[in-house]
Order: C-alpha cells, then structure tokens, then sequence
C-alpha cells in the first residue's frame, strides 16, 4: 500500500502523522509527505526518513482582503503542482493530519476523483476541539474525520516507553532527586511563557525542592539562555521529547491537541497557557476540557508572567500535584492502530461506487 500525507507547520500536524507514518512503514507500506519548503516539515520530515514533496500554500484568509488574492493565487498553484504529484506516485490513500498546505491537496484527489473516476480514499484527522478553518473547508471534500473521540489522537511510539527518570535526567543534566517542571510552547516557542518563566525565577519564586527544563524554541533561544545565565535548564527544542517527558512532574505549556494528547498519555499534570490569536479560540476549548476533570489549570496568556508564581505554589502542593495526576491519566488506547485499520477499510473500498 502506497500512503500520501499531506501535513505541514506545527509539531502538532506532523507528530501525530509520523506515529501512524510508522506504524504503517514498520509493515512493510510506501508512506510519503507532502508539505511546503518554508516550514517545519522540511526538516523533521527527511529526519524521520520519509520522502518529502513540497507544493506552493498559503492559509486560507478569513476576510475580504488583498490577501485573498495571494491566497488564490498560491492554492492554485497547490492543486496544479499536486495533481501532478498525485498522477506520478498514485497513492492508495491520502491522509490529511492539518495546517494549510493539506487544502491544495485534498482539491487536487476531488479533482482527480471527479475527472479520473481516481478514487483514492481521503482523510482528516482533526484532534481539536473546535476544528480549524482548513479543516471546515475540508470536512465535506473528504471520506472520514478522524478525531479525539473516534480514534485518539495518536502519539509518538518513543513516548509509550519511556526511559528511567534516573537516566533521562542525567541525559538532560537535571538532578533525578528533585522535582522537574517542564516548560514548552509548541514547535514554535511561546514568549509569554519565555517571559514568565525568566519572571519566575528573578522573583525567587520556583518552589523548594523544584528545577526548571525550558523548551524555549529556537527563535527566542538565545534570548532566554542569555537570561537563565546557567540558572536552569533551556534547550531551543527537542526532537523527542521522551527524555525530557521521564524527568517531569509538571507541565507549562500551550494547548495544542498534540501535547495534551502526550500528556494525557504520560499522565502528566499541567498549567495550560492556550494561544490566544487563534480566531476560533480551539487550544481554549482544548485546555477546558482537560481542566475540566481536573488534570490542568488554565491561565490566560496575557496574564501568565503575573500569576504563574501563585499557582505553582498551589499546584505543587504534593495532595494537589498527585490528585491532578490521577486527573490526567487518560485510559491507554493505541490510536495509531486504529487509524491504521481504518486506513485498511477505506482502501479495501475503494473500488466501490463514489
């Protein structure tokens, strides 16, 4: 079986992809990745060892504007250079994991579909709470949606079998006996975290017996070693997290629905800092229904530098720290597994009527 993804952007479109990408490749199928130059993808996918194919995208605009013509024009760019991609490598299926490069694609196999009969099967997988404007575009162009409740949202195989604390935190330079409190933005880095972070530990303000792992992205990298002076941990990013997930106690980060399906995973804890340019506002969806058994605390973006020290003093509370724990872990499903198997049935059916 040959199987195209098209994703692109952020960790949290490509991670979920690579864990199903493997599962599928450790049996013996063909999987490639479609995406663009500019972006994550063109780094991690060729690490991961998949092909990559790049195609002109651009996000979708939200209103009247100039940019709707750079929209226009690029997309269509997308779809002609896709559906030469799509006649050269005939994928079986097309899998679309988020971002905006999937638009081009997914227009290119309907293209295909209605001119070709060519009925490769499609489909979203959507892990958030309140779908992103690419994936409502997409919802009626596609064979399956694929979502936190229908499948899980699958995370990496390294994070399934951690390593020993012990050894993870001498990897990482921490010290195993003390607490660990994870800091990350995403793939992107966050600055109201970096900042809030630095704040924390100019006040004096980490609890006793508490270290700090910042993940601060590689953009404001330099910035926030500058400001630790060697006073805590900062790497720029991590391509697997597994260490650094072993070490921790404690999470700060955003809401993307891939972290929080890692953490959910691991049973880790977390202070969620939602993005909050997002129009449709889903990180804070996604962190309220965490919070809402109990396994999270929400703190607004703009307000995190002021507040962090205050709930980290309630949070870290060793009651509160293990009932938010328990909170956290979610029941272990294997959702690679169950993507794969519908990946199977949609292509046993592809040769049925459109």
């Amino acid at each position: 079986m040959r199987v195209l993804f098209a994703a692109g952007g952020t960790g949290g479109h490509l991670y979920p992809a690579f864990a199903i990408a493997r599962r599928l490749r450790d049996r013996g199928d063909d999987v490639a990745f479609v995406g663009t130059r500019e972006r994550l993808e063109s780094r991690l996918v060729p690490a991961e060892g998949y092909p990559l194919f790049t195609i002109s995208a651009h996000p979708l605009a939200r209103r009247a504007s100039l940019d709707v013509l750079r929209t226009l024009a690029r997309n269509a760019a997308g779809v002609v250079q896709s559906l030469r991609l799509l006649a050269r490598i005939r994928p079986d299926m097309l899998v679309a994991t988020g971002g905006y490069v999937c638009v081009p694609v997914v227009l290119a196999a309907r293209i295909r579909r209605a001119l070709l009969r060519a009925r490769v099967p499609i489909a979203l997988l959507e892990p958030n709470a309140v779908p992103g404007v690419a994936s409502r575009f997409l919802s009626k162009r596609i064979d399956e949606i694929w979502d936190a409740k229908s499948t899980g949202v699958p995370v990496r195989s390294s994070l399934l079998h951690l390593p020993r604390r012990d050894e993870a935190s001498g990897r990482l330079g921490l010290d195993p006996a003390k607490k660990t409190l994870l800091v990350f933005g995403g793939s992107q880095g966050a600055q109201a975290i970096n900042d809030a972070v630095a704040a924390l530990v100019e006040s004096g303000g980490v609890p006793e017996g508490w270290q700090l792992l910042h993940v601060s992205g590689e953009r404001d990298y330099e910035r926030v070693r500058n400001a630790s002076a060697g006073r805590w941990k900062v790497r720029p990013y991590l391509d697997d997290p597994a260490d650094a997930y072993a070490a921790s106690d404690l999470a700060l980060a955003r809401a993307g629905a891939s972290t929080l399906a890692e953490l959910e995973a691991l049973g880790l804890p977390a202070i969620l800092v939602p993005y909050p340019h997002h129009a449709d506002a889903h990180q804070r969806a996604n962190a309220q229904a965490v919070a809402t058994r109990g396994a999270a605390v929400i703190v607004d973006d703009a307000a995190v530098s002021q507040r962090l020290g205050s709930i980290l003093k309630e949070v870290c509370d060793p009651q509160r720290l293990a009932a938010m724990g328990a909170s956290a872990r979610g029941a272990r499903r294997d959702a690679a597994a169950e993507i794969v198997a519908r990946i199977d049935a949609l292509v046993a059916r592809r040769e049925g009527p459109s």
